[in-house]
C-alpha cells in the first residue's frame, strides 16, 4: 500500500476530465482511503477530445465527458469534483491573474497541505496544461498559507523503458517532449500493482470515449504497465529536465 498520510489534505488540478486519473489516480485513491480529505478541480469538460466533430458536437462531447468523469471519480471514491467551465483548447487565453483568483478560492476554502497539478512543461506540452500550470502557481503564491506543490512528472528511467511504444504510437508529437528528471529529482512516487492498479485501470476504463482506443492500441499489458507508475517532483526544489532518444523493449505488465 502507498502511505499518501504525510501529504495531508489533497488538491488536484488538471485541465481536462482523464488527466488526472492518468497522472495521479492511485494517490488520491490511496489518500482517500487513509481518510484524507482530496478534493479535484478540472479546467475543462474536454469537449475536444474527438476526432470527428459532426458525431461529437461539443455540447454532446462536454456531456458524455462529464458523465465518464463522474464515473471515475467515484472509483477513486471522489467526491468533491469541482469544474472550472473553460473552453477545451482555450485556456491559455484566460486571463492569468483571474483563473488564479478562482483557484486561490478554491485554496481557502479546501485548505489543502498538498496541490498536484502539471508542471511548467505540462507534461505533454499541451498549452492547456501548461497554462493550468501557471494558475495554480499564481494562485498558491497569493494565499496566506501556501500548500506544498508538487508536479507530475516522468523520470529517464520510465522514458527510456517505453520508449519504443511511446515511438511506435507517436504518443509525444512534439519532439521536445517528454522532458523527464532524473529518478533522485522525484519526490513523491507511487507504484502500483494488484488492487490498486485494478482501481485505476477501472477509473480509466471508465473514461472509455479517450482510453478504449489507447487501450486497443497499445495491449492491454502494455497499457497496464504504462499507468502503474505516477511520479512527482517538489516545486520548491530545482529540477534539471532532460531529453532522451534511448529506446528500449517495452517490459512486460506489472503483476
Amino acid at each position: 500500500m502507498n502511505d499518501t498520510t504525510h501529504l495531508g489534505r489533497l488538491l488536484a488540478v488538471f485541465a481536462h476530465p482523464d488527466d488526472e486519473t492518468y497522472l495521479c489516480a492511485g494517490l488520491l485513491a490511496a489518500a482517500v482511503d487513509a481518510g484524507q480529505h482530496v478534493t479535484v478541480v478540472t479546467a475543462t469538460r474536454g469537449e475536444l477530445g474527438f476526432g470527428d466533430p459532426f458525431d461529437w458536437p461539443t455540447a454532446r462531447a462536454a456531456r458524455v465527458r462529464t458523465w465518464e468523469s463522474r464515473a471515475a471519480m467515484a472509483v477513486l471514491g471522489i467526491g468533491d469534483h469541482r469544474w472550472l467551465g473553460y473552453r477545451d483548447g482555450g485556456c491559455d487565453a484566460v486571463e492569468v491573474d483571474r483563473a488564479a483568483a478562482r483557484l486561490a478560492t478554491i485554496i481557502r476554502d479546501v485548505a489543502p497541505d498538498t496541490v498536484v497539478t502539471f508542471g511548467p512543461d505540462g507534461i505533454t506540452g499541451h498549452p492547456d496544461h501548461i497554462a493550468v500550470s501557471r494558475w495554480v502557481s499564481a494562485a498558491i503564491a497569493t494565499v496566506e498559507r501556501p500548500p506544498r506543490l508538487l508536479h507530475a512528472t516522468t523520470d529517464t528511467d520510465q522514458v527510456e523503458r517505453f520508449a519504443e511504444l511511446h515511438e511506435r504510437f507517436n504518443v509525444f508529437v512534439d519532439s521536445r517532449y517528454p522532458r523527464p528528471v532524473a529518478p533522485e529529482q522525484v519526490a513523491v512516487r507511487v507504484r502500483l500493482r494488484g488492487r490498486e492498479l485494478d482501481r485505476k485501470l477501472t477509473a480509466l476504463a471508465a473514461q472509455a470515449t479517450q482510453t478504449a482506443p489507447v487501450i486497443a492500441a497499445f495491449g492491454a499489458d502494455a497499457y497496464r504497465d504504462w499507468v502503474a507508475e505516477e511520479l512527482f517532483v517538489d516545486a520548491r526544489q530545482p529540477v534539471t529536465t532532460t531529453t532522451t532518444t534511448t529506446t528500449t523493449t517495452l517490459q512486460g505488465a506489472a503483476s
